[in-house]
């Protein structure tokens, strides 16, 4: 019977401790819908403080037709999946050969990826700027997509050697035994079992491009070619915030983020488990 309580007792504080955890994890995206959909008397107003009422649209309709953030989302969409894609794909390569491949420099070049990843880029951004500048990218979203492999694919490499050296080494050699390539050992076997780290990576890479905020503000000028970080600063004058604005934008940048997870998330645990049953 003491057993039973026992565990009772550790699954409620359990259950306890993860209800609290996801209040903690939930309140501040839902604390950011209800503002949107507060009109500027009622956040003001402590009656329907957790609650908007009467619900109102105003912000999203303003913020959509009558301010640039329509332009704003289309430039971090391609921005952010560009970089993305470029990103992973050089990160992959490099995780690769410097997981599997033998040569000069190796170990030097596996430690300068984890040093580079550990540089913050808000120090780097000026000699980046220059050159991005002497490619004549500045002020494009060319230039953008140039710039933000620069922290994310040392993440990327970093992440993915080590989920490469946990993939035994005999499964390409006996696909080159069959007449494979190096490449084609790799793109056959090798890349289906990382799958899930480099769909994680990704999503690293994706995230971190879609909120980047710094090089965004440097290296563009063009109100038209802001990124929606950038482009929600200009809400907020002095010090007087557009709380309305902000909160409408920030729920519409958040819900490509989280639908990307969501839905890449089922992808992932299939991975894993088809990687399981090859290895």
């Amino acid at each position: 019977m003491n057993h039973g309580l026992g565990a009772r007792l550790g699954h409620a504080a359990s259950y306890g401790f993860l209800t609290v955890l996801l209040i903690v994890v939930v309140f501040p995206f839902y604390w950011m819908t209800v503002t949107a959909l507060k009109s500027e008397e009622q956040m003001r107003s402590l009656a329907s403080m957790f609650w908007p009422d009467p619900v109102v649209w105003d912000n999203f309709r303003h913020l959509l037709a009558q301010t640039d953030f329509v332009a704003w989302f289309k430039n971090s969409v391609l921005v952010a999946v560009a970089s993305t894609f470029l990103a992973t794909a050089i990160g992959t390569i490099g995780a690769y050969s410097l997981a599997r491949l033998r040569f000069l420099g190796r170990a030097f070049m596996s430690s300068a990826v984890l040093i580079t990843y550990l540089v913050p880029p808000s120090i780097l951004f000026i000699p980046l700027y220059a050159q991005i500048r002497n490619l004549g990218l500045a002020d494009s979203l060319a230039g953008l997509i140039a710039a933000y492999p620069s922290f994310t694919v040392p993440f990327v490499t970093w992440l993915l050697m080590g989920y490469f050296e946990s993939i035994p080494e005999e499964l390409e050699e006996a696909a080159m035994i069959d007449g494979a390539t190096r490449f084609g050992a790799f793109a056959r076997v090798v890349l289906p079992l990382a799958a899930p780290g480099v769909l994680a990576a990704g999503l690293y890479a994706f995230t971190q491009a879609w909120n980047e905020f710094l090089y965004a503000l440097v290296f563009i000028t063009n109100v038209k070619l802001r990124t929606l970080p950038v482009g929600l600063s200009s809400f907020i004058t002095g010090d007087v915030y557009g709380w309305g604005f902000l909160m409408a934008g920030a729920v519409l940048t958040t819900l490509p983020v989280i639908a990307a997870y969501i839905y890449l998330q089922k992808y992932m645990v299939e991975g894993l488990t088809a990687g399981s049953v090859k290895g």
